[in-house]
């Protein structure tokens, strides 16, 4: 009808209706009912829970239990949720399922159940002020008053998950026995896959009138709050790998949008997979699952490192890893001073021949070990000498730069490097300073060679030189202070012993330090069974530690080959020719 049109007849119906409405004498009568458009019902805009990053920078969450575990969890990145959820502490279909929402929600998963005190789960719902309860598999749950508690089946299918909780998944995925973890760890929102387990029967298809399978009191008419995920926690990562990986606790923390990573024996710095993860997430806050993780500053340190994506020859930042399912490390290193022939293999030919002739030298072990066998030079930094010097030391020091080629190029070619210290009559640490510039570079260690230790009237080769446990143990202090302040790789730190004298009360020995692996390395030579016995005296009543063994060319009776060297029990970490 034309505009005009329909404006006069709408005059027309008020005029007839106005006069419609008297009489002759003056009587009302009823209205003829009109019928008009029901007003929409807005829909409700969705809220989000309140997510947030731990105080402190690391955080390492007992999680005794996995009941625990969750709680904690949820304390540690939620601050408030209109919807929890709920599932049975011994269910891990119903855990599955509550994951694959919590994630889809961005709500946070508690655990109740046989054994488990209902009380801690009741106040955490009232701290997180949740206006509801979505309750997966047979739960018995009194809820604050005035919280709604909405079920679902354990092992719901994805519309009966999107109808009751009015989020949107994935297809089904399904997880294979021990396999839980994994998958939770790697639940993404918004639209996450709904997790399943293989064999179980078909569950629900369709929300027509699910059958409740909780023991608690769903509210009348009960629905969830409408929802989306909050924005992921910024900064933030969490780490497992030491034998805890609670289902619940995992999806928490990736309902918050936490990324979590695997860090095998709890270490950060152990594997190249955790320390690139480290390194890409970059973050500034941590979460560890697990109280075998140790103590939070200890573990800060850790992860400052795997930050940095610094990697040794044979991966990782360890120098000897050892965590089961990961390989290990063994060491095959040249002895001396580049443009010395005197003094060892490693100055007999130049850097490029040098570093050829380490990694030949490396070579055959490969095929010995299942570790990783790393080709790696020790260098001779000060040099014991017959007279004292300008000095007076009996120590003649290379400047750095003189060294630097050799270290640099060992370095890049995935080698390691060990400077070794012949100090004479100054100490360890005094001579251990003057290299700071190598030592800041990831990949370089330190070796001390009590041999070459001098008391103010000893002299070379006439006495063999010692040095007492105090002094040994201020040079790896300090090589561990300066290792954590630049949060560099794992250093190895060689002890050279040939006699028991040489390091005097060596059970004192501080091996506490995590920034150092430490190898006693035994260096005699002459004839094997006299080489055996050394080796054997020298790991009597010693410290927790790595052992060295040392071939000589020319001085052993005879050398041992790569096959017979590793016949040396036990077998050597660190295995050097001079």
């Amino acid at each position: 009808m034309p505009m005009g049109r329909r404006a006069a007849a709408v005059v027309s119906v008020v005029t007839l209706l106005a006069l419609a409405g008297c009489t002759d004498d003056g009587g009302a009568v009823e209205p003829t009912p009109t019928t008009s458009s029901p007003t929409p019902t807005p829909t409700p805009t969705p809220v989000s829970a309140q997510v947030g990053a731990p105080a402190e920078v690391v955080t390492v969450l007992p999680a005794a239990t996995a009941s625990d575990a969750a709680l904690e969890a949820s304390r540690a990145v939620f601050v408030r949720a209109p919807v929890v959820v709920v599932a049975p502490v011994d269910d891990v279909v119903a855990q599955l399922t509550a994951s694959s929402a919590a994630v889809a929600l961005g709500a946070p998963v508690l655990l109740t159940g046989p054994g488990t005190d209902p009380a801690p789960l009741v106040a955490e719902l009232e701290r997180l002020d949740a206006a509801a309860v979505l309750v997966v598999g047979p739960v018995t749950l009194q809820p604050p008053s005035g919280t709604t508690v909405v079920p679902v089946p354990a092992g719901a299918g994805v519309d009966v998950l999107r109808s009751v909780t009015g989020a949107t998944f994935g297809a089904p995925a399904e997880v294979p026995a021990g396999g839980e973890p994994g998958a939770v760890r790697a639940l993404t929102g918004p639209r996450p896959v709904v997790l399943v387990v293989p064999g179980a029967p078909p569950a629900p298809t369709t929300s027509a009138s699910p059958t409740p399978s909780s023991t608690s009191s769903p509210s009348p008419g009960a629905t969830l709050p409408r929802t989306r995920p909050p924005a992921a926690v910024a900064g933030t990562v969490a780490l497992t790998g030491v034998g805890v990986d609670p289902i619940a606790a995992l999806a928490t923390l990736r309902a918050a949008g936490v990324p979590v990573i695997d860090t095998p024996g709890g270490d950060p710095r152990a594997t190249t997979p955790g320390v690139q993860a480290i390194a890409a997430a970059a973050p500034d806050r941590t979460i560890a699952l697990g109280a075998a993780f140790g103590p939070a500053d200890r573990l800060a340190r850790r992860v400052a490192t795997a930050a940095t994506g610094t990697l040794l020859g044979g991966g990782g930042q360890l120098v000897f890893p050892q965590v089961p399912g990961v390989p290990g490390k063994k060491y095959v290193a040249l002895y001396g001073t580049p443009g010395s022939k005197a003094l060892g293999v490693l100055g007999e030919q130049d850097v490029p021949a040098t570093l050829a002739r380490a990694d030949g030298t490396a070579a055959p072990y490969r095929t010995l070990t299942a570790d990783a066998v790393v080709p790696a030079v020790e260098i001779i930094a000060t040099i014991a000498s017959a007279g004292p010097g300008d000095d007076g030391n009996y120590s003649t020091e290379r400047p750095v730069e003189e060294l630097r080629p050799l270290v640099e190029a060992a370095g890049a070619a995935g080698m390691a490097v060990v400077l070794d210290l012949q100090p004479g009559r100054t100490d360890f640490l005094t001579q251990a300073q003057r290299y700071a510039d190598l030592l800041a570079l990831p990949y370089v260690g330190l070796a001390l060679d009590p041999e070459w230790r001098l008391a103010p009237d000893q002299v070379h080769l006439r006495q063999i030189g010692s040095v007492g446990i105090d002094e040994v143990n201020g040079v790896s202090a300090w090589l561990a202070d300066f290792t954590a302040q630049r949060a560099l790789p794992q250093k190895m730190f060689v002890l050279h012993q040939f006699a028991g004298r040489m390091i005097q009360d060596r059970a004192r020995l501080d091996t506490s330090r995590d920034e150092l692996a430490i190898v006693i390395h035994v260096d005699g030579q002459g004839s094997q069974p006299a080489k055996a016995g050394t080796w054997n005296a020298l790991r009597t009543d010693a410290p927790p530690v790595h052992w060295g063994w040392k071939n000589f060319y020319d001085e052993d009776v005879p050398m041992l080959d790569p096959t017979q060297t590793y016949q040396v029990q036990p077998v050597p970490d660190l295995v050097t020719y001079q």
